[in-house]
């Protein structure tokens, strides 16, 4: 079975989260089968592993359409994309697209520093299922991160297609043994990792920390001018840092030192961060939606997306005499069911079924 993975989308320089999920996968997908690399800018390889890979046209070119031209010639079996707009038009191989969410559909407000003609056109392709549903059933097979992902899917028809789950994992440092065994957090913070688009309804989390005396609520992605003075402007006793785009390494030990991860966020895919929290050990606080009960289980602490006041008493909850340890150490056992290897092994199985689909229909 020759395999391709599309690693287009991978970012020069750091990762976003779809990069991410395409390094972390292909990494350790390849210690279980020969794999080889799309690519489509040399500088890609600084973030991928040292594997075999090909170089082809840009995903985002005119002619992505028809970019099976192109992989036609590398004769693979199956090729596997971290997104669902890979070309098809001609294709001689097994194509598997992936969704990690359906966000924008509940959502369409686009981000508030899009040009406005970029603004409207997002609008517009969010307002009908039907351009989802043409490019779904162009494959063979979806993949998705979560089940609370499939589960829309199947609820709007999205595709005729199996649907597989393939998880998002987290990429932390490994803390030291006195850390990963303390009882207490080392400082009273608060952790945002995300961005500012309105869903995720950042509001909720400054109104939160200026009821909580003492806390600092850490933001750690880039944010524009506009948005930090509005922010500041919200609540003025509230106690904000900016980090404004954070090293992985500043990231980590920010949310390792904090007393809790937050979130307030109204819908998301999956939520990397709530993993990447627990996985060293700090407690979550996070909004009352499927995927985060999905992803924090009994570990999580939830609070209705609108209420600070809510948020605010779960930070409380959380000073209470051994609860952040009890806290913590459920955080640190959710986290272990999520793990590259893992999500590696399960896309080997729907590699290997959607081959063997393709030559039951073929005999």
């Amino acid at each position: 079975m020759r395999v391709l993975f599309d690693c287009r989308y991978t970012r020069i320089g750091r990762h976003d989260g779809i990069s991410r999920y395409t390094a972390g996968l292909v990494t350790a997908l390849a210690k279980r089968h020969d794999v080889t690399m799309l690519i489509n800018d040399h500088r890609q390889l600084e973030m991928l592993p040292d594997l075999p890979w090909e170089l082809i046209a840009s995903p985002t070119s005119v002619g992505e359409p028809w970019v099976a031209r192109q992989v036609n010639k590398l004769r693979p079996d199956v090729v596997f994309t971290p997104m669902q707009t890979m070309g098809g038009f001609g294709r001689r191989y097994r194509l598997i697209l992936t969704v990690h969410d359906l966000i924008y559909y509940r959502h369409p407000t686009p981000p508030r520093d899009l040009p406005a003609f970029v603004r409207a056109l997002w609008r517009l392709y969010h307002l009908s299922w039907w351009p989802q549903r043409m490019l779904l059933n162009r494959s063979d097979a979806v993949v998705t991160v979560s089940n609370t992902t499939k589960q829309l899917i199947a609820e709007h028809r999205l595709t005729k297609r199996p649907v597989y789950v393939v998880p998002n994992a987290a990429d932390m440092p490994a803390i030291p043994e006195e850390r990963a065994s303390r009882t207490a957090p080392e400082s009273k913070s608060l952790v945002y990792m995300g961005s500012f688009m309105p869903y995720k309804n950042v509001d909720t989390l400054v109104r939160a920390v200026a009821l909580l005396p003492g806390y600092e609520l850490h933001l750690m992605s880039k944010v524009g001018e506009h948005e930090e003075e509005r922010l500041t402007a919200l609540a003025p006793g509230a106690r904000i840092v900016f980090h404004n785009g954070a090293s992985d390494e500043e990231y980590a030990e920010t949310l390792a030192r904090a007393t809790a991860l937050v979130t307030a966020s109204k819908d998301e895919g999956f939520g990397i961060p709530l993993l990447e929290s627990m996985t060293l050990g700090t407690p979550v606080i996070v909004s009352d939606i499927p995927i985060f009960r999905e992803i924090g289980g009994d570990a999580a602490l939830y609070f209705p997306a609108d209420d600070p006041t809510a948020l605010a008493d779960r930070v409380r909850h959380l000073e209470q005499p051994e609860v952040w340890a009890q806290r913590s150490a459920a955080s640190r056992q959710a986290a272990a069911r999520y793990s590259w290897d893992a999500s590696a092994e399960h896309l080997l199985t729907v590699l290997t079924a959607t081959i063997g689909r393709a030559g039951r229909r073929r005999g």
